[in-house]
């Protein structure tokens, strides 16, 4: 494993203007983004008890290789007026600095952000093996130890804020079930129990306490006399990492969330052709139902007063390269609808609609019981710089 070394992008410029201090902003005002950004990494941290909103890298509005991009920006949210700020950008030991689907996350005043893919002009595609914690307080980036495989299209959840698990993701030519966990405390890396599923990136995940849930992705699908192709994989899977050993995830297998509910969910079978579907048995039935992954929703968990729930939002139903033209050749569109897991009784809820569907996230952070996207796409593949806001129901907060 490779020693911490200081990148220092800049050494001189704090990372926020001074600023009046409130209880702060209204969830539901956000500012937007300096610029329209999608497939950006996003965390939110927390320094000096000042709340921090973070944007990594991402592609710009023009959908090229040449779109792709390192810079970075920081939303001080407990300022009377915030706007997003420029920081330092993203280090890079590649040849090519601008990165894709990278993942970031934060605990306590520190972002940890790990892989992703550059974009050569030739449309090569190459999967990063550099990560690095970013500190809001310096403005100044640390590279920490390298991903033993390193993957893009990756998700990521916390757990103890202290280890970090990556859960599979694509590797320059393919996909794998790792599930990869780094420890902040001693800047190294191991394998937990791999997912017992399809490998696929792109997919989806939350976490609360030790329970998670891990949702849907782009699986390679091999074909007689013809290229491989790219197939969306309705799997969801709930793990429960075992308190006594957190390499050990005890994996279980879930219903779909499109066809948890028939009658809540039906508008959602029938929309897609069969290479973006799937059939399955629903619980409780031998009727056979076919379900519909999203790829890259925004996702997170949540407390709530009987446990937690882990919530997803928004993502495509048609799997698509980084213009959002999809695989099939179709432009893709977002998702309108999220959907919520509920820890305690094991069982999905009624889907709800989304006030603005997007599509295009890594994650989504929760912040004073609102959900947050942050960039992404919008209908018609457009690039966004809006920070979208879902309020949370009474019965349902933050972890963080």
């Amino acid at each position: 494993m490779a020693n911490p070394i200081n990148v220092n992008a800049v050494t001189t410029v704090p990372v926020i203007t001074n600023a009046t201090l409130t209880n702060s902003v209204n969830p539901e005002t956000i500012a937007s983004l300096p610029q329209a950004v999608s497939n950006n990494s996003v965390a939110l941290v927390h320094s000096d008890d000042q709340s921090y909103l973070l944007s990594f890298m991402g592609i710009g509005q023009g959908k090229t290789n040449k779109d792709v991009h390192n810079r970075a920006w920081a939303l001080l949210l407990s300022s009377e007026r915030p706007q997003w700020e420029s920081i330092a950008a993203v280090p890079h030991v590649a040849p090519l600095a601008g990165r894709l689907a990278s993942i970031a996350i934060g605990i306590n005043d520190k972002a940890y952000i790990f892989g992703g893919y550059t974009v050569a002009e030739n449309h090569d595609e190459i999967s990063t093996v550099d990560n690095y914690q970013y500190t809001v307080k310096t403005n100044q980036y640390q590279r920490i130890a390298d991903m033993p495989v390193a993957v893009d299209d990756t998700s990521a959840a916390a757990y103890q804020h202290r280890y970090i698990y990556l859960f599979g993701g694509w590797h320059n030519d393919g996909n794998v079930n790792l599930v990869q966990v780094y420890d902040i405390q001693t800047n190294t890396w191991a394998q937990a129990s791999p997912i017992p599923a399809p490998a696929v990136f792109g997919q989806s995940v939350g976490m609360v306490d030790n329970q998670l849930v891990l949702c849907d992705g782009v699986k390679v699908q091999a074909n007689i006399n013809a290229r491989r192709s790219y197939q969306a994989s309705p799997v969801c899977l709930y793990g429960e990492i075992n308190p006594d050993n957190h390499l050990r995830i005890d994996w279980q297998l879930l219903p779909h969330y499109s066809v948890a509910n028939d009658t809540k969910t039906s508008q959602f079978q029938t929309t897609e052709s069969i290479d973006n579907q799937s059939s399955t048995n629903t619980a409780g039935s031998n009727t056979l139902t076919t379900a519909t992954a999203h790829y890259r929703m925004a996702a997170t968990g949540v407390k709530t007063t009987t446990g937690g729930q882990i919530i997803f939002l928004g993502g495509s139903d048609n799997p698509y390269n980084y213009s959002g033209m999809g695989y099939n050749g179709r432009p893709s569109e977002p998702n309108s609808y999220g959907f919520r897991f509920d820890l305690a009784t094991k069982q999905w809820l009624t889907p709800f609609e989304l006030s603005q569907p997007s599509m295009d996230h890594r994650s989504a952070v929760c912040w004073q019981n609102h959900l947050l996207r942050v960039g992404g796409m919008l209908e018609h593949q457009h690039v966004s710089q809006q920070v979208l806001t879902t309020p949370l129901n009474a019965d349902q907060s933050c972890t963080q």
